[in-house]
């Protein structure tokens, strides 16, 4: 069934989401592990509820200007379940990254609450921090910006092992990091233990940077575009020793990517951001092969795909909006080639479909010019299945897309 061919969604609650929060153990995607291939439904290790970030903008001249803000992240909520690993796509600037880290607890929330193992937590310092990442581990982007650069790796290992495990002797962590070694495939231990950062390869440190995670012994890993800064011969390597750990320790995941494709290949459960806000979730193989917000359409169709070779490109529709002054209604209405009177005044909630995922879109409203445009969708969309390049920015006759630059992958967040 091609994106749009329902007869209308239910509606939930603005801010949940589907798929990357119901744990159905659904046999989508291949990063599932354990939970996944068991079939069943646990409850989240982690979960974001109802989360908003707003940051403050400072004016360039004091005391004039007002009191400005950037809405980063709104109303999110997302579940993370053990064995299973959720993939948070979208482009630069959607929030991704920042959901990432308020969930990390390196920010206060505006709204909303986390919960760890169901337990609200507020853990921005001190000893309930510490034992937070314990718990919670952030794998960051850059591994070349997350090393003490004057520090040798075995140094910088062996205070990650006093810091989560004290009371161990030298030869007692030396130990540790020479079985973190062999989990991350980098042997024998002593080859990298007395270099420095700079003296390893982009791939060789991401490795050591899961290690160091590893430390904690975490219950979630949260890996904000771990291979998005690697060569793409090694890219494969990487993800495929974060979904062997996950699955042998039973961990849940987030990975944070720009890539939908890869969340595809990579991730049970796929959750798509834009301008701060979740706009459709659920098992990957539903979210890739059955998109139905338009956005998440028009982000497949910008992927690279040999299938498509040769065929025109998306046409332009505009540049993303100012998350200090966010549209009204659905963000992205701005930008879409199916967008209703109702788009640009009303946000949507979030409508269940039935191939078992979550778009917030009001195309899934049952209603006359809803079921009207959402037809128009599925013809246009059709061909994202089957190689041929859909005029998705071209939209229905009756309202075509705002000009401007056409949304492509970006190199990161």
């Amino acid at each position: 069934m091609s994106a749009g061919q329902t007869a209308g969604g239910s509606a939930r609650p603005a801010g949940t989401a589907a798929g990357a929060a119901a744990g159905t153990g659904s046999e989508a995607g291949t990063g599932a592990g354990p939970a996944r291939a068991a079939g069943t439904r646990r409850e989240p290790v982690l979960e974001a509820v109802g989360v908003t970030k707003r940051f403050p903008v400072r004016s360039a001249i004091p005391g004039r200007g007002g009191r400005r803000v950037v809405h980063a992240v709104e109303n999110v909520s997302l579940s993370l379940y053990a064995g299973r690993i959720t993939a948070l796509v979208g482009e630069s600037g959607s929030g991704k990254s920042t959901l990432a880290r308020l969930l990390a607890q390196l920010h206060p929330l505006t709204e909303g609450e986390i919960r760890l193992h169901g337990e609200p937590v507020r853990a921005t310092s001190g000893n309930a921090f510490r034992a937070y990442t314990s718990e919670v581990q952030l794998i960051l982007q850059d591994p070349f910006a997350s090393f003490n650069p004057v520090a040798t790796i075995a140094s910088t290992l062996r205070r990650a092992v006093a810091l989560h495990h004290p009371g161990k002797s030298r030869a007692e962590q030396d130990g540790v990091v020479d079985r973190l070694f062999e989990q991350i495939s980098l042997v024998p231990p002593r080859q990298f233990t007395g270099k420095y950062p700079h003296e390893l390869s982009g791939g060789q440190l991401q490795r050591i940077s899961i290690a160091r995670a590893l430390t904690a012994s975490p219950a979630v890993f949260l890996a904000d575009e771990p291979v998005s800064s690697l060569d793409v011969s090694i890219r494969l390597g990487i993800l495929n020793l974060l979904r062997r750990l996950t699955e042998e320790r039973d961990a849940a995941m987030l990975y944070v990517t720009h890539d939908i494709a890869s969340a595809r290949y990579f991730a049970a459960d796929t959750a798509v951001m834009y301008a701060g806000q979740v706009v459709e979730s659920g098992p990957s193989e539903a979210v890739t092969q059955q998109a139905a917000h338009p956005y998440t359409q028009l982000l497949i169709s910008s992927a690279p795909d040999p299938s498509r070779a040769g065929a025109p490109r998306v046409r332009d529709i505009g540049q993303p909006p100012s998350l200090i002054e966010p549209p009204a209604g659905c963000r992205f209405h701005p930008r879409c080639p199916f967008a209703m009177d109702r788009c640009a005044r009303e946000a949507p909630p979030s409508f269940d479909l039935p191939s078992g995922h979550a778009a917030r879109c009001w195309l899934y409203a049952d209603d006359p010019e809803a079921r009207a445009r959402r037809a128009e969708n599925t013809a246009a969309v059709a061909g994202l299945t089957t190689g041929v390049t859909p005029d998705l920015a071209a939209g229905p006759t009756s309202g075509p897309a705002t000009s401007g630059p056409a949304p492509s992958e970006p190199a990161g967040q």
